[in-house]
């Protein structure tokens, strides 16, 4: 008597078929496992063409011509440093110049009143003409006297004064020809600030 024995597939063991899908290695060095099949990709989305007018999201500041713009920029800076210290410096220089034209000036003025004064037997005019210092040491009187007994001043010669000493030389001639150089040391008024007569060596 033949026996037929029902297998059922669904419970009979016996080699798996393949899997459709490629395995992937186990990190572990362990068996392999199939790969899962992931979402299907979408659409690609493309983003619109920019049009006129329209600028692209997040974008990146140009980055050609920034050493230039800078370069540009450092030499207008050096520039105007260097026109506005050298207007400065000549402005400097020129207050320079003008103060030792006032100081020349000053002091020529008052070197030429006092020996003029000297030459027309005005001492009491050249004894103002003398400083503070000057004056507490010699009153007018005694100034006059001094003066009147000296040989008489007939011409004189004022020089240039230099600012650095305060001094202004100055030729004399006497009566019966005699000629000197001689030296008018200057000082400045500190209540009107004017050059005075403060001594003659």
């Amino acid at each position: 008597m033949n026996h037929t024995h029902y297998i059922d597939p669904m419970t009979a063991s016996g080699p798996a078929a393949p899997s459709p899908y490629p395995s992937v290695p186990d990190q572990h060095g362990g068996a392999a496992t199939p790969a899962t099949p992931g979402p299907p990709a979408g659409p690609e989305v493309l983003n619109p063409p920019a049009g006129p007018g329209v600028a692209p999201p997040f974008a990146a500041p140009p980055i050609e011509g920034r050493g230039t713009r800078l370069w540009l920029g450092l030499g207008a800076g050096a520039l105007a440093l260097a026109l506005c210290c050298g207007g400065g410096g000549a402005a400097v220089i020129g207050l320079l110049v003008t103060g030792v034209r006032a100081i020349d000036e000053q002091g020529r003025a008052v070197s030429i009143d006092y020996y003029q004064s000297l030459v027309e037997r005005k001492y009491g005019a050249a004894y103002d003409q003398l400083c503070e210092q000057a004056q507490r040491q010699e009153s007018r009187r005694e100034f006059e006297r001094r003066v009147a007994d000296e040989p008489q001043v007939v011409s004189f010669r004022v020089g240039e004064v230099n600012p650095n000493t305060l001094t202004v030389p100055v030729d004399v001639t006497f009566t019966g020809g005699e000629r000197d150089r001689q030296q008018v040391n200057l000082e400045q008024n500190q209540q009107t600030g004017e050059l005075e007569v403060c001594g003659v060596g």
